[in-house]
């Protein structure tokens, strides 16, 4: 099977069973983010989440190797050549989909404004290399049905 194939059989039950990415990555044990992205095929699957999602969603068992399959991140977009731009460039080719998953099933069928929108860059010093915090806080807005 090829990820694409795994992803639409996923989303396919996942919208058939009524279930929530909540409930999914309860069922496994794993974050919400991190398996909302490896469903969405960004991320590889260990071989104890890998059997615990196809049991829990009765995949096909020829399934297992590709959700194992070390993804290709890769996304249809000219990319920026500054270092720190680029990664965060990064970060919402390979987890804005995800994002969006998440932001509509809390909030419904909608966007995230970055004109009513607050973002917060903090750090945080860690032994192992300080790290970079980035908040965004942007007003729901829902589409509109006319």
């Amino acid at each position: 099977m090829k990820k694409i194939d795994v992803t639409e059989a996923i989303f396919a039950i996942k919208k058939d069973r009524e279930l929530t990415w909540e409930a999914i990555s309860d069922a496994i044990g794993m974050s919400i983010v991190w398996t909302t992205s490896a469903c969405l095929g960004m991320n590889s699957f260990t071989e104890e989440a890998a059997d615990k999602l196809i049991k829990y969603l009765d995949l096909p068992v020829d399934s297992k190797a590709t959700l194992l399959e070390n993804p290709t991140k890769e996304w249809d977009k000219a990319v920026p050549q500054d270092p720190l731009i680029y990664r965060l460039y990064e970060v919402v080719g390979v987890y804005g989909d995800t994002l969006k998953e998440v932001i509509q099933e809390k909030f419904g069928d909608g966007i995230m404004s970055a004109i009513d929108f607050t973002m917060d860059v903090d750090k945080q010093e860690d032994p192992k290399g300080d790290r970079v915090i980035v908040t965004l806080n942007g007003k729901f807005l829902p589409y509109k049905a006319w």
